[in-house]
C-alpha cells in the first residue's frame, strides 16, 4: 500500500499535519473522516479536494468516512466567511443531505472489508441531545479564551458573529469527539480553513476523555492568477449536471492555465507521480497543444460525470472549431448549444414566417443580415461558403423550415469557416 502523507506531499496536498500523524498511519488500517457542510444540493468542484483525499486515504489503505452536517448544517460555519450565513430550513436542509449524499457515494468504494467507506450524519447523534447537555457535557470543556483565540473568530471580531456561529467550533469538535469515542475514528482532515474547529476536536478528546486524535489539512487551492478556484463567470462549478452541464464542467478544467493545469492534474487525478511527470515532460513540447489540460479533463469529467458525457463534451467542443458533425449538432442539448456558441452572434426571427418556408438567400440577406446584399449572400452560397446547421448550402434554391431547427428554436449559420450566429425563432 502507497504512504499517504507521502501521497500527499508529492501532489501538494497537504498544508499542516498534527505530531504523530504519520506514526498513526503507519500503525494498521486507520478510521478518517471529513464533514461536508450542505448549503447547496450539490457539492461544488473545491468539495472535489476533500473527496480526492478521502480517495487517496481509502486506497492507501485505510478507512474513509464522510460525515455530511445534517446538525452543523443548521448552526452555520463560519470559518473563511465575512457574513453571517442564512440558515437553511429543514426542508431544504433535509434535500442537500441527500443530494450530496448520492454524489459522495459515486466516488468510494462502499465494498471494501475493513476498508469500506461510510457516510455519516451528526443529526443522528446531535437530534436528541439537549441544549443543557450540551453546555454541561462539552461546553464546560472548552474555555472563551480557547474559542476566542481561533482564526475564524479573530477575523469576525469587527463585523460581528452571533453566538450560533461563534458555537459552531464546539459543535465540529463533538462530532470528532462522538465518532472517536463510538467508532474509533482517530483521524480528522480538511481544508486548512477549518484547523482550528478540527483542533478543537482533539483537544475535547483530550480533556474529556484523556484520549488522543489527530488531525491533517489541505492547502485552500488558488488559482495562478489569484482568482478563486472553482468559480467562472457564470458562477459556481457544481458536480450536478443540472447546475453545471458535463460540457461547461469539462471546458472548466480544458481552459485551466499552464500553471494551474499542474497543480490540478495531482489534486484532482488519480495519477501516478510517473505519469503526471511524463505527462509534463510531452506537454512542454508543445504546450498549444494542451496536453496537461486534455488529460486532467477527461479524468475528471469521466470520474464525476461518465465517459458518455466526457465524448459528448469533447464532441460539442470540437463543434465550435469545425471538426464537429452536422449530428453531434443536433444532439445538444439546449444548455449546451449556449453554452458551446456563447458570445456568438445571435439573430431572431418570427418562428411563423418558417411555416411556409424562407428561401436561403431571403434567409441570410432579409430576415437576419447575416450578409448585406443578396447578391453577396448568392455569390458565397453558391460557392459553398455557407453552412446551415453544420451542413453546407451550395443551392440558392433550397428553403428553410421548421424540421431545420435545433430544439425545435435554433438555426446555426455559418459563414465562412470561422463566423457563426446563432439564430433563434419565437
Amino acid at each position: 500500500m502507497k504512504n499517504f502523507i507521502e501521497e500527499l506531499r508529492w501532489r501538494g496536498m497537504l498544508q499542516d499535519i498534527m505530531p504523530g500523524t504519520e506514526e498513526l498511519l503507519s500503525s494498521g488500517v486507520v478510521k478518517g473522516y471529513i464533514g461536508f457542510d450542505p448549503t447547496a444540493d450539490s457539492l461544488g468542484v473545491g468539495n472535489l479536494v476533500q473527496v480526492m483525499s478521502l480517495l487517496h486515504f481509502q486506497q492507501c489503505g485505510h478507512k474513509p468516512i464522510a460525515l455530511v452536517g445534517g446538525a452543523t448544517g443548521m448552526v452555520g460555519d463560519p470559518s473563511g466567511k465575512s457574513l453571517e450565513r442564512n440558515l437553511l430550513n429543514e426542508e431544504t436542509l433535509q434535500h442537500n443531505l441527500a443530494c450530496q449524499k448520492a454524489q459522495l457515494e459515486k466516488f468510494l468504494d462502499f465494498n471494501c472489508g475493513e476498508r469500506s467507506a461510510e457516510i455519516v450524519n451528526n443529526y443522528d447523534w446531535f437530534k436528541n441531545f439537549s441544549f443543557l447537555e450540551f453546555i454541561r457535557d462539552v461546553g464546560k470543556h472548552i474555555t472563551i479564551n480557547y474559542m476566542l483565540a481561533k482564526d475564524s473568530v479573530q477575523k469576525r471580531m469587527d463585523s460581528g458573529m452571533s453566538f450560533t456561529e461563534f458555537s459552531y467550533q464546539l459543535v465540529q469538535g463533538y462530532d470528532f469527539y462522538y465518532l472517536w469515542k463510538h467508532q474509533g475514528v482517530r483521524l480528522q482532515m480538511g481544508g486548512s480553513d477549518q484547523w482550528g474547529n478540527i483542533v478543537t476536536g482533539t483537544e475535547l478528546i483530550r480533556r474529556k476523555d484523556a484520549g488522543e486524535a489527530f488531525a491533517l489539512t489541505t492547502p485552500l487551492i488558488k488559482k495562478a492568477d489569484g482568482t478563486k478556484f472553482g468559480k467562472t463567470e457564470g458562477g459556481n462549478v457544481w458536480l450536478d449536471p443540472k447546475r453545471t452541464s458535463p460540457y461547461q464542467f469539462y471546458q472548466f478544467w480544458l481552459n485551466a492555465a499552464d500553471e494551474d493545469s499542474k497543480n490540478y492534474i495531482r489534486i484532482f487525478t488519480l495519477k501516478t507521480k510517473e505519469e503526471v511527470e511524463a505527462l509534463e515532460t510531452e506537454h512542454l513540447k508543445a504546450p498549444h497543444l494542451r496536453l496537461l489540460q486534455k488529460e486532467l479533463a477527461k479524468e475528471v469529467t469521466i470520474r464525476v460525470h461518465s465517459e458518455k458525457d466526457y465524448l459528448s463534451a469533447v464532441e460539442a467542443s470540437e463543434i465550435l472549431f469545425g471538426k464537429g458533425t452536422a449530428e453531434a449538432l443536433m444532439n445538444l442539448s439546449e444548455t449546451d448549444l449556449l453554452a458551446v456558441f456563447e458570445g456568438v452572434p445571435q439573430v431572431e426571427i418570427s418562428k411563423n414566417e418558417l411555416d411556409a418556408g424562407i428561401n436561403i438567400v431571403d434567409f441570410f440577406a432579409d430576415k437576419t443580415n447575416i450578409f448585406s446584399s443578396r447578391g453577396e449572400a448568392r455569390k458565397m452560397i453558391l460557392g459553398g461558403g455557407v453552412l446551415v446547421n453544420k451542413e453546407k448550402i451550395d443551392n440558392v434554391e433550397r428553403s428553410l423550415n421548421a424540421s431545420d431547427l435545433i430544439r425545435e428554436k435554433y438555426i446555426l449559420a455559418q459563414k465562412g469557416k470561422k463566423n457563426y450566429f446563432l439564430v433563434i425563432c419565437e
